[in-house]
């Protein structure tokens, strides 16, 4: 009899299954900007702001006052510093290196990873160097900008480098690089199995590093290669990565749950900005509560495989579980 079925006893099950996801799962991407006293809204991405280094220690102060211990910092340099090699990515001056350096010496418990790219300091947008007269990654030079990039970024304090380039042996150049300056307790997180995605539109806007001709699926795998994503993955185990990534994560879980049932190891997965617009958009055109889609989106990841989960939610969802 359809009066017979209990609709409302939902209590007990809503307990048995709870929220799998903790505030030490997660990472807080921040993206710094050059200058003093300035925060920037980012109009694709509700809630988000980029920060001066001042001010950007104000918001590593809030989140760590919500139990969130590590952040991921990604460089937005002025046009002013950009050009065809994009050495200003490991310049000791750089914004980056200067927002580590004041993050370590504020906060020395919070986990500083950064972002080891050139895109955001390119002229052409791309992720390594081109090769001159051509369309083509000049793969040597570019391991070596980034291997620059890494040792910069550990210097300053760094405790994790984060290579997303895509280059042909980038961990295992990175790897070499620090340690053989002195930089062996710096880790690496892999983007191992990181996707040409059409959900990375917003942070292109954020960090202002839109690809100026062509796309970036030359080095980045294509959404249907799940063989290559798992041999991307490890490869760079194998390289020395103290832990891997799949990006992006939402139409990537089957790579995420075959990635821990292949191998038993640190596992991030990044909730990317793209996935995180398409909640806010929803949840300001009242499609659905957000708190909620939120947390379904985060026990998704956490459920097929994640250990780490680099969120823009991070703070929202941080508060939550606290309240």
């Amino acid at each position: 009899m359809l009066e017979s079925i209990p609709f409302m006893k939902t209590s007990k099950n809503q307990k048995k299954f709870a929220c799998p996801v903790s505030v030490k799962d997660l990472i807080l991407p921040c993206f710094v900007i050059e200058g003093t006293r300035r925060k920037e809204p980012i109009r694709s991405m509700p809630g988000i702001s980029r920060f001066t280094v001042d001010l950007l220690s104000k918001e590593i102060s809030q989140a760590r006052r919500l139990g969130i211990r590590s952040v991921i910092l990604f460089g937005v340099c002025s046009r002013r510093h950009r050009n065809e090699t994009g050495e200003y990515a490991y310049s000791p001056n750089s914004i980056v290196a200067r927002a580590v350096a004041a993050i370590k010496d504020i906060f020395s418990d919070v986990c500083v990873m950064t972002d080891i790219c050139l895109c955001a300091y390119m002229s052409h947008g791309h992720c390594g160097i081109v090769k001159k007269g051509s369309r083509h990654i000049d793969v040597k030079a570019t391991l070596e900008a980034l291997s620059k990039m890494a040792v910069t970024h550990a210097r300053a304090g760094a405790d994790w480098v984060a290579p997303s380039a895509m280059t042909h042996r980038q961990v295992r150049t990175l790897r070499r690089a620090l340690d053989r300056y002195g930089f062996k307790k710096t880790k690496i997180l892999g983007y191992s199995a990181k996707f040409a995605s059409n959900f990375y539109g917003p942070f292109r806007d954020a960090a202002d590093s839109a690809p100026q001709f062509g796309d970036r699926s030359g080095y980045q795998l294509h959404y249907a290669d799940s063989k290559q994503a798992l041999r991307e993955i490890a490869d760079d185990i194998q390289e020395g990565a103290a832990m891997v990534m799949v990006k992006p994560a939402l139409s990537y879980l089957d790579i995420l749950k075959e990635a821990r049932l292949k191998h038993p190891f640190p596992l991030a997965a990044y909730n990317v900005s793209g996935e995180y617009a398409m909640v806010k958009q929803g949840a300001k055109a009242g499609f659905w509560d957000e708190k909620k889609m939120v947390f379904e989106i985060l026990s998704s990841i956490k459920r097929a495989g994640a250990d780490k989960i680099i969120t823009y939610h991070a703070k929202d969802a941080a508060g939550w579980l606290k309240a």
